[in-house]
């Protein structure tokens, strides 16, 4: 077996990403405080082609060399979005007709595995704080709650693994 070379690998320009299908998925990133987090999901958000994110409170927005070491030039391909706050977020996806889903260790969640999201819908996937995940107030807005099962010592997923469970798990739902 041999790798493939980046000229093997038939990759799209940026505006033909902005003109390609995108995965009906909004990330909604909740007070993230991690620069280097923020521009992993960016690149993460590029390679499953999903619509976009809104950064919301805290989190920073590019342009920002903190965000670009590990984005990779994704900031430019993904559509974003800013707001002072994420319930301002939720209610503009509200209104658009998105579907509110945390993404959270919470009681009467639904297990990642046994979520099936339907192929009529969009989404508004919420990630929230390093250390205090999505926020009380927004958690009284949503439409449902994901869990993605865990069975270590550890009680979470960095929010960078998260976001790329949870959009793999929607992109191979809803594409493949």
């Amino acid at each position: 077996m041999q790798k493939l070379k980046l000229d093997d690998l038939n990759r799209v320009s940026i505006d033909e990403f902005k003109e390609q299908e995108k995965l009906p998925v909004i990330v909604v990133l909740d007070n993230v405080r991690s620069m280097h987090n923020i521009g992993s999901i960016f690149r993460t958000a590029d390679g499953f082609s999903i619509a976009g994110i809104y950064l919301c409170g805290i989190t920073a927005q590019p342009p920002h060399r903190e965000i670009e070491k590990t984005a990779l030039g994704a900031t430019q391909s993904v559509s974003w979005q800013y707001f002072n706050t994420t319930i301002g977020a939720v209610e503009a996806l509200r209104a658009d007709g998105y579907e509110i889903i945390a993404i959270e260790q919470a009681a009467g969640s639904t297990m990642l595995n046994t979520y099936k999201p339907a192929s009529d819908k969009k989404f508004a996937l919420i990630f929230g704080n390093e250390v205090n995940g999505v926020d009380d107030e927004v958690m009284t807005k949503i439409d449902e709650c994901i869990e993605i099962p865990q069975f270590g010592t550890k009680h979470s997923f960095n929010i960078t693994i998260s976001a790329g469970i949870v959009l793999w798990d929607f992109f191979a739902k809803l594409r493949l």
